[in-house]
């Protein structure tokens, strides 16, 4: 008797119904992604600063002209800030980013989206899973430029580089394989939330996760945690499907402009606790000191039950002593916004 199709495989989907991975989807992909640089210092979270038609235009004139763009910069300081990892300079590793968190984790993303649309019933999930990541990335290079006017190369590496080689590189079954089951990469994203009162965005930002078992006999893993910076340490395996890991590393601050034409960033040192049940994110606490949210803490859906409505929670503490407090509908995982509101200390 002939069997029926196979059902290709899921590396990253993994459609366990809590922590992080229940609440994947291409809404919250976009806004984690596109606005996650508002973050940082020297930007405003408020929905009616973003300028956006300033940004799309400066993106889209950068990316009709890329020669122009690349030669107002320098074909070889181009190359090698953007590109090659050939300096160390804080000023030239613009490549950092774009190998961390456009190539795997734009590649990642790509591959996620793809099962999320197969595991969800799309057809053509290839086709929505690419529209999905285009939206998202030129989100993300407009809201980064919102105030530029001149040329600008991150767009060009970005777009034109680094998200096509990310595509291309996940496509591959073998290189998804060695991601999902070798390193266990998973994404971590915060649950981003809407302030109604103050027309803000917070606790926003796109994350990622992979951990490396140091041998067959051991319980512990080499961690690393990353989105606008990264925490390297280790994870322990404490039975079952449970995982608890510790690492510390540098957050992004703020960008600073080189040379008018690539902005590099000024970092801060963080440190994170994470627990997760099978690479599902279930609860974190990143703590540093010098940016604007010192505390920032998020209990996804499935950590604490707290009836029909499955919450996930945030808990922000800012430099200025606010508190945001933030709740995500779990049982509503297709909503990409929760909803969050600061408070000031001694209201």
């Amino acid at each position: 008797m002939a069997s029926g199709p196979v059902e290709p495989e899921y590396y990253f989907y993994e459609r366990c119904g809590y922590g992080s991975d229940h609440l994947s989807g291409p809404l919250r992909l976009i806004l984690n992604g596109g606005y996650g640089i508002i973050k940082m210092e020297g930007r405003s979270n408020c929905a009616e600063d973003i300028d956006y038609q300033n940004g799309w235009n400066n993106v889209w004139r950068n990316l009709r002209h890329p020669v122009k763009s690349i030669e107002a910069k320098g074909w070889w300081e181009f190359i090698k800030s953007e590109v090659l990892p050939v300096s160390f300079n804080s000023g030239d590793a613009q490549y950092w980013p774009n190998y961390w968190n456009h190539l795997l984790g734009g590649g990642f993303s790509y591959r996620l989206m793809r099962e999320w649309y197969r595991a969800h019933g799309f057809e053509h999930e290839i086709r929505w899973s690419v529209g999905t990541m285009v939206v998202y990335h030129l989100l993300n290079e407009t809201v980064e430029m919102d105030s530029k006017t001149s040329w600008r190369v991150d767009p060009i590496a970005d777009v034109y580089l680094f998200d096509v080689a990310g595509i291309l590189l996940f496509s591959s079954d073998r290189v998804s394989r060695f991601f999902g089951r070798t390193l266990n990469m998973a994404d971590w994203s915060f649950q981003p939330l809407w302030d109604p009162e103050r027309g803000r965005f917070e606790n926003i930002g796109l994350n990622y996760m992979m951990r490396l078992r140091l041998s067959a006999e051991t319980p512990w893993y080499l961690f690393y945690h990353w989105g606008n910076g990264g925490e390297l340490g280790l994870t322990r395996h404490v039975g079952g499907d449970h995982y608890l890991s510790c690492g510390a590393g540098w957050v992004a601050k703020n960008l600073e402009d080189v040379d008018g034409i690539s902005e590099t960033a000024n970092l801060a040192r963080s440190v994170g606790m994470f627990y997760d049940r099978g690479g599902s994110l279930m609860a974190s606490v990143l703590y540093s000191k010098n940016l604007e949210a010192r505390w920032q803490v998020n209990v996804y859906p499935g950590l604490v039950d707290l009836g029909p409505l499955r919450p996930g929670l945030a808990f922000i503490e800012t430099q200025s002593n606010d508190i945001m407090l933030g709740v995500t509908i779990g049982n509503a995982p297709l909503l990409p916004l929760g909803l969050g509101r600061r408070f000031a200390r001694g209201e």
